[in-house]
Order: C-alpha cells, then sequence, then structure tokens
C-alpha cells in the first residue's frame, strides 16, 4: 500500500562501469552497444544491443579495452572496434569523471556506502 499524499518517486537505474567497477546512474556513463553492424558509442542509451558501460575517464577505458569490455559485450574486438574506441578515448580527459579517488587511481565502488546512506541493510 502506498502512502498518502503522492505518487513514489523511482531512483534512476544504476550500472556498473566495466573498467573500474563502480556503480553509478546511467546518465553519467557512456554506453558502447554492440550491433550486428560492429561496436558502436550510443549517446542516448537505448539503441538495440548488448551494451556495456564506462565513465569518460580515460583509465577506465585503458582497463577495459584489456579485456572486460569484450568479456561485458560478449564478443572479439576487431581491428575497426579497437579503433572506434581508441579514437573515443583519446577525447578524453586523463583524471575525468566522478567518485572517490584511490592512490592507485582508480575510482572506488559506490554500492556499500550507498545502501547504507539509504538505510538499506544486506
Amino acid at each position: 500500500m502506498s502512502k498518502p499524499g503522492g505518487a513514489r518517486r523511482r531512483p534512476p537505474p544504476q550500472r556498473t562501469c566495466v573498467g573500474c567497477r563502480a556503480v553509478l546512474a546511467k546518465r553519467e556513463l557512456v554506453r558502447i552497444v554492440r550491433t550486428p553492424e560492429g561496436l558502436r558509442i550510443d549517446p542516448t542509451g537505448k539503441a538495440e544491443g548488448r551494451g556495456a558501460y564506462l565513465h569518460e575517464q580515460r583509465s577506465c577505458w585503458e582497463r577495459a579495452l584489456a579485456g572486460p569490455l569484450a568479456q561485458a559485450l560478449r564478443t572479439e574486438l576487431t581491428e575497426a572496434d579497437h579503433a572506434l574506441l581508441a579514437a573515443w578515448m583519446d577525447r578524453l580527459p586523463p583524471l575525468a569523471g566522478s567518485g572517490p579517488q584511490l592512490t592507485d587511481g582508480a575510482t572506488q565502488p559506490r554500492r556499500a556506502a550507498t545502501r547504507k546512506a539509504e538505510g538499506h541493510s544486506r
């Protein structure tokens, strides 16, 4: 039964960056989608196909291209895919992005902290 006084607001969808494993709002990440024609960057987040998400941070893209991105998309990355992703990565600033930085440059996952702050127990 809902509380009187209005509609319940839904929380924003959460996604995990395949580079650093941080959990953030979907709109804060870049979606890469596997289509029958190959990989493409999906700025709308709505294109059909299997997707994976990354921060707009060069370190996350470098880690993801080393293997986790291909695994998340369940495909082998071709030379054309690597060229597309490398061109996009080259436009990113080296330390852009959100989240607390660890000493090794990785972004700390926020899932546990967010659950505690929201009063969830697990």
